[in-house]
């Protein structure tokens, strides 16, 4: 399909531009402002209000629509990836718990099958967030399924599967450096999460193993705190204060207050900054109860007050955010501009994935995965390779 955007704020690299057209041909970006209305088979006029950008970009995402990636269903990953795409998201990585050696092989074994379906967003790579993470800050992590780093384990793991792109792992354990420079070797991105590290641990693992990624900044990991009489920085303290250091944020506004995201804002580079769902099986489906990890080894939580938590109320589950919901609240509540908040959760992440070759930028021979939404962020059309994934224009 050809379709030619009309009159629209373009929002790309951070940046608006003004009353601008767009043009996309067989599914490809052809060009800004071409000056011909013949031959499209779509225009779509966004009258000077609405705006078009990236289609985002969600780097942590457990499941939504009433899935989860950990049920090892194909077409279930579909599902998720359809569900996504109506709140502007057109890649995603689907991201694992920590879990069996089995569990895992068999989420590996249904990515394969589920990226050839192609329905919703793109399936960019698997993350696994674990198992090598603290007992301490495991979260709603299941702690049987939590051990230290088995260089046989992810050795195979790697092996079975090219499709593993990020791993999320605790510093301070026993092996993490060289499981560091092992995924560095193997094009994984090491990420630091889950973890009891404090700020030079963070130093080191950034260094030595390679470590570019905080996994949701502030959830399960410490701040500033004493040992004996002695004040300690934190992971959280680290994050912030590295400028070469991308951090996740949960901008859902409940994991993490206004003041939080105003001042995470302020001192930390706006290019490092990457806005995250970690989304489970409940996004997108209202409240009640729902199952956290696989079906078959998980385990039930609640959904209130806009979030996932356990059945103890005593800590948050994931999230039910979605890729929408992010950049609202960092609009609305954090009040960043709406092209930086955009820029986080087009080419910030895009850049950290090492794929802002392809994906994160609107630009002239790329795929032309877009979105179109108004000045409430409420989203209005996605497309993934020109083809419209949701439309409600």
């Amino acid at each position: 399909m050809n379709i030619l955007f009309k009159n629209f704020r373009i929002i790309n690299k951070g940046e608006i531009l003004p009353n601008t057209e767009l043009s996309v041909r067989d599914g490809i970006i052809d060009g800004f402002d071409i000056g011909c209305d013949a031959d499209y088979d779509r225009i779509i006029d966004g009258r000077g209000e609405l705006y078009l950008s990236p289609g985002f970009i969600d780097i942590h995402t457990h499941g939504g629509g009433g899935y989860d990636f950990m049920d090892s269903v194909a077409e279930e990953y579909d599902l998720v990836a359809v569900n996504h795409a109506k709140y502007g998201c057109t890649a995603l990585y689907p991201t694992t718990v920590s879990a069996s050696e089995e569990e895992l092989k068999a989420s590996l074994d249904a990515f394969k099958k589920a990226k050839e379906i192609k329905s919703g967003a793109k399936l960019l790579g698997i993350h696994l967030e674990g198992p090598y993470i603290s007992k301490n800050q495991k979260g709603a992590m299941d702690e049987k399924y939590i051990r230290l780093p088995n260089a046989d384990e992810y050795k195979e793991l790697f092996a079975l599967s090219d499709d593993i792109v990020r791993m999320t792992v605790a510093p301070e354990l026993e092996g993490s450096d060289e499981l560091g420079v092992f995924m560095r070797e193997h094009n994984v991105i090491p990420s630091i999460g889950h973890t009891d590290a404090v700020f030079t641990d963070i130093e080191r693992a950034h260094k030595n193993g390679g470590y570019s990624i905080m996994t949701h900044l502030y959830s399960c990991m410490p701040l500033t705190h004493r040992k004996n009489a002695w004040r300690i920085a934190g992971a959280v303290e680290a994050g912030i204060y590295l400028d070469t250091m991308f951090v996740e944020l949960i901008a859902d506004g409940c994991h993490l207050p206004p003041e939080i995201l105003k001042m995470v804002y302020k001192f930390k580079p706006e290019d490092k900054i990457i806005l995250v769902t970690d989304s489970m099986r409940a996004a997108g489906m209202g409240e009640g109860i729902f199952r956290f990890g696989s079906r078959a080894n998980g385990y039930d939580i609640v959904v209130e007050d806009g979030v996932a938590k356990l059945m103890d109320r005593t800590a948050f589950a994931g999230s039910v955010a979605t890729t929408d919901r992010l950049v609202r609240t960092m609009v609305q509540m954090a009040g960043v501009p709406i092209e930086k908040a955009v820029r986080m959760i087009t080419l910030n992440p895009a850049e950290a994935m090492g794929i802002s070759n392809s994906f994160g930028v609107i630009e002239k021979g790329r795929a032309a995965d877009l979105t179109v939404f108004d000045d409430d962020v409420d989203i209005k059309c996605t497309l993934v390779d020109g083809a419209f994934v949701y439309d409600k224009m």
